[in-house]
Parts: C-alpha cells; sequence; structure tokens
C-alpha cells in the first residue's frame, strides 16, 4: 500500500478532481480557522463539487462547438425592423422550451443575427446543465452520408439526436437531395416531442421544398418540427452590410483628406 506524507496528494490519489494546490489552500485554512472535522468535510465537498461543475460544463462547451459569437450584450435589438425581443428573452433566460421538447425557428435573410441568437441560446443551455451540439444544417447531412455502413450511420445519428438542445444552422442555403432530406426527417423525428431542435433558416416553411425538391418526408418533416414551435422572424438588413458601409463611411473622410493633401504638394 502506498502512503503519503502530503494530505493533498492523499485525497488526489482518491480521485478528488480539485488540484493540489487547491485542497492545500483549503487545509490551510481548515487549520488556520480551527475548522471542525465536520466543516472541513463540506468545504472539501463543496470544492470539489465547483471543480467537477467546472470540468463538465468546459466537456459540455467543447462537444456544442458554438465557438465564440459576439456576445448577447453587443447584439443591437434596433437594428432590425422587427422582431420578437420579448419572446427571445422569455426563450433565453427561462429555457422552458428545452424543458418541455419544444422547437425554435429563427427566419430572416442572411446576415440578420440568426446565428449570433441561436448559439446564445445554446450558451445559456450550457450554463443551465444542458447538453448542445450546434452543426450546420449542410455539416450535419454531409457528415451523416459520409458513413460507409447502415450500422455507422445509426452510430453517428446519436450525435445529433442525444444533446438536449440541437441547433442547425442555415436551412435553405444548400440544396439537399431525398437521402439527405430522410436523415433529418430522422433527426427531427427521433427528437419530437422529447428534445429540443432550434433552426435558422431565411426561408418560409412552404419554400423548403426549394431545398429538398420532391422528398416524400418533406410534409411530416415540416409537421412534426411545426407542432411545438416558437417562431421568431427577424426582418433586417444584412449586419456584414451595415458594417461594411459604417466603416466606408469612417474611412472616407481620411481617404478625402489624404488626397487633399496630396493634390497640395503637387
Amino acid at each position: 500500500m502506498t502512503t503519503h506524507s502530503d494530505p493533498a496528494e492523499a485525497l488526489r490519489t482518491l480521485g478528488l478532481r480539485a488540484s493540489t494546490d487547491a485542497i492545500r489552500a483549503l487545509l490551510a485554512h481548515a487549520t488556520k480557522s480551527s475548522l471542525s472535522p465536520a466543516q472541513l468535510c463540506l468545504e472539501l465537498t463543496t470544492l470539489e463539487r465547483r471543480e467537477r461543475d467546472a470540468r463538465n460544463l468546459a466537456a459540455r462547451t467543447k462537444a456544442a462547438v458554438l465557438g465564440t459569437p459576439k456576445s448577447l450584450d453587443r447584439f443591437d435589438w434596433s437594428h432590425p425592423r422587427a422582431i420578437d425581443r420579448v419572446l427571445y428573452e422569455e426563450l433565453h433566460d427561462s429555457l422552458g422550451f428545452i424543458e418541455r421538447g419544444e422547437n425554435v425557428l429563427l427566419r430572416g435573410q442572411a446576415g440578420a443575427g440568426k446565428t449570433t441568437l441561436a448559439k446564445h441560446l445554446g450558451f445559456a443551455a450550457l450554463a443551465k446543465g444542458h447538453s448542445v451540439r450546434f452543426t450546420t444544417l449542410a455539416g450535419a447531412l454531409a457528415d451523416l452520408l459520409r458513413q460507409q455502413t447502415l450500422p455507422a450511420v445509426e452510430r453517428r445519428l446519436r450525435r445529433y439526436t442525444a444533446p438536449d438542445l440541437l441547433i442547425c444552422d442555415e436551412l435553405g442555403y444548400v440544396p439537399c437531395d431525398s437521402d439527405a432530406a430522410d436523415l433529418l426527417f430522422r433527426i427531427v423525428t427521433e427528437r419530437h416531442e422529447q428534445r429540443s431542435v432550434v433552426i435558422t433558416t431565411n426561408l418560409a416553411y412552404k419554400q423548403w421544398g426549394t431545398v429538398f425538391g420532391d422528398a416524400p418526408c418533406l410534409v411530416p418533416l415540416v409537421d412534426r418540427f411545426a407542432q411545438h414551435c416558437h417562431v421568431l422572424d427577424i426582418d433586417a438588413d444584412s449586419w456584414r452590410d451595415k458594417e461594411r458601409l459604417e466603416k466606408k463611411s469612417v474611412l472616407s473622410p481620411k481617404k478625402g483628406a489624404d488626397q487633399r493633401r496630396l493634390a497640395a504638394r503637387r
């Protein structure tokens, strides 16, 4: 049997995930404050729980692949001509739609902020302990179609059916064949009324046929997704176009001044 003279190291061998330095600091605090054994146990439990929660969040955040979108407090709610901010904030703050297995559709033209808002629903879900996965629709379907065998497809489907919240970005930007439509139908069906799906798109439901063509599953796909769905329409010009124009307006006076100085030298 291995023995340790360092209590912190001994506790680590029992499987504690808190760092040795953090445990040593706690033991020093316990000695200085004359904590009772019961108080020390509670403090140690709190430290370990905090460390496990942090590691769990880090692992779930990595699996979610949400990236680093612009922070929500920088979202300019005055930019869209129309957006139901109250609905979004209710979805974001309460996350009740996840508990009820309901879906969310963020709809608007390219650059309207749909992806940013969808990702922040994901971050809010992570903070509440939910598992999340973000993917473009084209990326998810290509991932599934690359699988060589039916068992491989079934295994990979769990990547998209298991998380508490699945975010599918950019429906409508890449056309899909019947096989791809069937896979999306599988995902939506397996999650139906149990786990939430967020979809961002520039298309109304009646236009989804332009993406999936004459796929036989299109009508039941839309029916299942829309049955318990919160629709957030965003009427806005592209953020990217707006930022481009603002940058151009800032640079134009400087460019004009440079040209005037050059003309004066001549």
